[in-house]
């Protein structure tokens, strides 16, 4: 069993090492940075990317605009591997839930005794509203799992509280991409907030709403609110380019729906990309239908519209801001309405600020991490931590979790299935680079049956 002082003397060192595996653009930017919010003087910083549909290209890594010492391609076999080479101190997951399980244990898998094995850290990178539970259980094992408010915190105990599992893992922080981090990661106060709109910013979601007449009929929406408001720049805030992908499908790119409008986009209103943060800079008023960009932009100070002309609906995620304030319609927009939101709503879901109701309330808001920073400076200066255990076992899921562990490349055990793995030392230059070419095809050719093949096959089967 190979010790934490055994590791800290073959690889010096001035802090904790971490690494973070993602599997998606909006992922890799949660993971990375509550990575530097849970560790902040941390030493060696490695970033992982799972291997499969929605792997981030090169442009969509530089929009998030967060930098790592290295960064590679792995699979889940390929990741443990890592594990049991490098030893990190902390492992960040920021993945979907079957992946944070495989993980889980092929870990266990590795140490199934206790050992100085790395702190095991997830969550989720924004709002929770469907598969509550499927989610929460598949990360259940994990020492933390991040809860970003205290609204989200008490939903999270009451599930593994609800099926008997331990939820001592469960840690209240925040969204860490909530504003600039000052020193020791405390957050600056939001702004005042405008009087009225110069620039208004549309930031959509690549599966919500699902459907083509949907979409359009939001951009329309956009588009009408700028030939209606000459004196306003409304920005479309995209978050793909066509044929790249982010966490979800997006069968029916805006782009696309854009060049479909008659006499197109009227001259204040423009198709935007780039880092919301710096989109939200000279932003009056946020619009969206549930995005996780409301929050950034609540927190900021700004005037922020949450779409009902849709409904407000469970399918659509806007739910989760009832009793906000923010919830409102085009129409009302059109009117000139800038949305107040709820100052205790805002304390309760986890938006840190000067709107915070009590004293024990802004003493959190201060630092949203302050308690999952000691928790993981606790568990990593230990000599060892018990063996992983998931709440999903062979016993307790056995129709559920071998598939899941299958679909990482993983046997039931957690171990690697036979050919998972494959040695470099073995394989030619050229057969990698083969390799590689061919998944980028196979990527490719996927992506387009997602955005141009299906949409055509589902209409013909409405005929």
């Amino acid at each position: 069993m190979a010790s934490r002082a055994s590791r800290a003397s073959r690889t010096p060192r001035t802090g904790l090492s971490v690494a973070v595996l993602a599997d998606s653009d909006t992922r890799w930017k949660w993971g990375a940075l509550t990575a530097r919010r849970l560790v902040p003087d941390h030493g060696e910083l490695s970033g992982y990317l799972l291997r499969g549909r929605a792997t981030p290209t090169p442009r969509q890594l530089g929009e998030v605009g967060v930098r790592v010492d290295r960064l590679t391609e792995v699979t889940c076999p390929e990741f443990l591997a890592a594990l049991e080479r490098e030893r990190p101190d902390v492992v960040v997951l920021a993945l979907v839930g079957g992946a944070v399980q495989a993980v889980l244990h092929g870990v266990r898998a590795l140490w199934p005794e206790p050992a100085a094995r790395p702190v095991l850290v997830t969550g989720y990178v924004g709002v929770v509203y469907e598969k509550l539970a499927d989610g929460l259980l598949l990360r259940h094992g994990a020492d933390l799992v991040l809860a970003n408010s205290r609204h989200d915190a008490e939903r999270f105990r009451a599930v593994y509280e609800g099926v008997a599992a331990a939820a001592d893992s469960v840690t209240e922080t925040a969204l860490p991409f909530l504003a600039d981090a000052g020193p020791g990661g405390t957050y600056r106060a939001a702004g005042a907030a405008p009087s009225r709109a110069l620039r208004v910013v549309f930031a959509v979601q690549p599966s919500v709403p699902e459907t083509r007449g949907d979409r359009a009929y939001l951009l329309g929406r956009a588009a009408a609110h700028a030939r209606s408001h000459p004196d306003r720049e409304v920005l479309v805030k995209l978050r793909s380019r066509p044929g790249e992908h982010t966490t979800h499908l997006e069968e029916q790119p805006y782009q696309r729906l854009a060049e479909r409008i008659p006499g197109g986009l009227p001259p204040n209103c423009r198709l935007a990309y780039g880092n919301m943060g710096e989109v939200l800079d000279g932003t009056d008023l946020l619009v969206t239908v549930s995005s996780t960009a409301a929050l950034e932009s609540l927190h900021r100070g700004i005037p922020t519209a949450v779409l009902t002309d849709l409904g407000i609906r469970e399918a659509l995620g806007n739910h989760h801001f009832i009793g906000s304030g923010c919830l409102a319609s085009w129409d009302q927009l059109d009117a000139g309405l800038l949305p107040q939101p709820d100052p205790s709503w805002l304390a309760a879901h986890g938006v840190p600020g000067d709107h915070t109701a009590d004293a024990a309330d802004v003493a959190d808001a201060a630092d949203p991490y302050a308690a999952a920073r000691a928790r993981v400076a606790e568990l990593a200066a230990r000599p060892w931590l018990p063996p992983v255990d998931p709440y999903y076992t062979r016993t307790t899921a056995p129709g559920y979790l071998p598939g899941i562990l299958a679909r990482q490349h993983l046997a039931p055990d957690g171990s690697p299935l036979p050919g998972a793995l494959r040695d470099p030392a073995h394989e030619s230059r050229l057969r990698r680079l083969l390799r590689r070419h061919l998944r980028e095809a196979a990527r490719g050719a996927y992506r387009h049956g997602v955005q141009r093949v299906a949409p055509v096959i589902r209409r013909l089967g409405e005929l």
